[in-house]
């Protein structure tokens, strides 16, 4: 991601026109007043406020739109300092200089005199062009924080767009497996089928309503992990060796939803298989001072798995891409792979409540 400086926004694009509107016409009101020192200015106020304020403009604006832009917002700040100098001195003297000798012939029924020392003149002028450039510099730090707030929800929306086209794909995946487990057991005629289906039922529960949320508490991924290997159980042997242990001192630590349980499905699916022996799956969950860490390992044989090459590996790609969009550089990823193992290991580096 590009950084974005504070200073480099296209901020001369922004409604320039009501922006010096507005803080003009409150500056020859707040002028008219100091300068008239009466509740009721007359005339000939009215027009040497405004030839003074006309003396102002252009300063101003040449450091509004050239100095700020070609100097200060490129971070060339001794340059801009200089010019800025220069910038205030030559125009205040051109102040002196207008009154004396121009502004006679724009308003001949009047008499002007240049009426400030030389320096009251750049103390006036400084505050000015100081006060303009503070002024200018805030509504461009508004207008980045407005941008960078909608740039944010644009991001947010696109992430979520995400998540939600990775989660359609893992739930029909998660249900086409337990369907299989429900059709072998029906196959049979087994009275363990009505307990599956029910057992199946809480599961999808969980699935497609449940974990419909930014973060669910690890108590119910736990749960959910607990349901789905009892159901697996329902259609394998109870020879395979199955242990899922956990060791938590938070129940109500928060972790994005499903994403621990295509590890687990996977490890059904190419790990335990009923025509190979030796078959196991071990699952470790531990979270100690809000360190999170999971293994999950199986069985493994290449030769049997060449024909499932094509599908094999689905969720965990899924899980990849969540983790990615998730937790972005917050976690830690690892696949352990020999002749006869497969493990997974994760790590989550921070919890975002």
């Amino acid at each position: 991601m590009k950084n974005r400086n504070i200073y480099s926004l296209k901020s001369n694009n922004h409604k320039p026109f009501l922006f010096n509107l507005v803080l003009w016409l409150c500056s020859f009101v707040i002028v008219l007043f100091a300068f008239s020192q009466d509740s009721n200015p007359t005339k000939i106020d009215y027009v040497y406020t405004g030839s003074f304020i006309i003396t102002i403009l252009l300063p101003v604006l040449i450091n509004l739109y050239v100095l700020i832009p070609k100097f200060l917002k490129r971070e060339k700040y001794i340059l801009f300092i200089i010019t800025f100098v220069i910038n205030l001195l030559l125009f205040s003297q051109l102040n002196i200089l207008f009154f004396e000798y121009f502004i006679d012939y724009i308003f001949p029924d009047y008499y002007f005199i240049s009426y400030h020392s030389n320096t009251k003149l750049i103390t006036i002028f400084s505050i000015f062009l100081i006060g303009f450039t503070l002024l200018k510099l805030s509504e461009d730090w508004f207008y980045l924080n407005r941008e960078e707030n909608r740039s944010l929800k644009n991001r947010n929306q696109q992430i979520q767009s995400q998540l939600a086209s990775l989660r359609s794909q893992i739930n029909p995946h998660f249900l086409f497996n337990a369907l299989n487990v429900v059709y072998a057991l029906a196959l049979e005629n087994k009275k363990e089928t009505t307990e599956a289906i029910v057992q199946l039922s809480d599961i999808l529960r969980y699935v497609i309503y449940d974990s419909n949320t930014e973060r669910v508490s690890l108590k119910n991924e736990i749960t959910l992990l607990t349901n789905y290997i009892e159901f697996q159980k329902f259609r394998h042997n109870t020879s395979n060796k199955i242990e899922f242990t956990h060791i938590i001192d938070n129940e109500n630590y928060q972790i994005y939803p499903m994403l621990l349980l295509p590890f687990v499905e996977n490890s059904f699916k190419y790990g335990i298989k009923g025509d190979t022996e030796n078959t196991f799956v071990n699952i470790s969950i531990n979270l100690t001072a809000n360190e999170f860490k999971f293994t999950i390992e199986n069985n493994y044989n290449k030769a049997s798995l060449q024909n499932e090459k094509e599908h094999s590996g689905f969720g965990i790609e899924n899980v990849m891409k969540n983790l990615e969009i998730v937790y972005p550089n917050t976690h830690v990823f690892k696949i352990d792979k020999t002749d006869t193992r497969f493990k997974v290991s994760l790590k989550l580096l921070e919890n975002e409540n």
